[in-house]
């Protein structure tokens, strides 16, 4: 009976910490308004940090990410773009890259979610609606700001939206008017496995992976149209899912 008692007291415990940690979240987020921000709140990021760490911790996923040695040579800012098959995704490549600063071009819905959007919006991250051209030129030429602006790298789905059968997408070639706009290089990665981490069956331990694929320097992003950085992305992607 010890142990028992013991036991209920430490999962208590938890349960309790758990309950106050969220508490904190609803009293930070709560008056945050629905704006854009021209600078990344520490504080924020960092309970971002923390929270997808206890995130993943919690749900027992694991990053591994491939050609770190890549990155080494990148000096300052940059455009990430990747594959996307979960909304996942761009959770775990957020955190894989936490340290550069990363924020999302990201659906409008995601930040409607309580809590979770009044924090990406205080990282930077940027709302698109793909559904109004002019509006979606605005939100690319603000992502541009901020990286010309050293207030961030951005990341972006050139697929505009979650492929459902894994395979790449027709890609919008305007996102890479970010990078030109910006004058900085695009990072390309894949990432893979994020796709099976809902279909788990009692929370098993799943890896997923992330592969840095190349770095198209600025010279060349400069000196060719958003159509060919695209073809060059593409072709990248599909030697690494294939």
């Amino acid at each position: 009976m010890t142990v028992l008692w013991i036991f209920l007291g430490i999962l208590g415990g938890l349960l309790g910490l758990v309950i106050a940690y969220v508490l904190f979240l609803l009293l930070i987020t709560v008056f945050v308004p629905k704006k854009e921000y021209d600078k990344v709140n520490r504080f924020y990021k960092g309970v971002l940090d923390f929270t997808i760490s206890i995130v993943l911790w919690m749900l027992r996923i694991k990053i591994s990410i491939k050609n770190k040695e890549i990155l080494d040579d990148v000096d300052g800012r940059f455009l990430l773009v990747s594959n996307h098959r979960s909304n996942f995704d761009p959770i775990l490549t957020y955190y894989a890259f936490r340290k550069k600063d990363l924020a999302f071009v990201s659906k409008p819905e995601n930040f409607k979610i309580p809590v979770a959007g009044a924090i990406i919006r205080k990282c930077c991250f940027l709302a698109i609606d793909r559904s109004n051209p002019r509006n979606a030129i605005k939100t690319l030429r603000k992502a541009s700001d901020l990286i010309k602006n050293d207030v961030v790298s951005m990341g972006i789905y050139p697929e505009g939206t979650r492929s459902k059968n894994g395979s790449l997408l027709d890609f919008h070639d305007g996102v890479f008017k970010i990078a030109q706009n910006a004058n900085v290089p695009v990072v390309v990665i894949t990432v893979k496995n994020t796709e099976k981490i809902a279909k788990r069956k009692f929370l098993g331990k799943i890896t997923s992976e992330i592969e840095i694929l190349n770095v198209i320097d600025k010279e060349t992003v400069l000196s060719k149209s958003t159509h060919e950085i695209s073809a060059i992305v593409r072709e990248d992607m599909l030697k690494s899912l294939n």
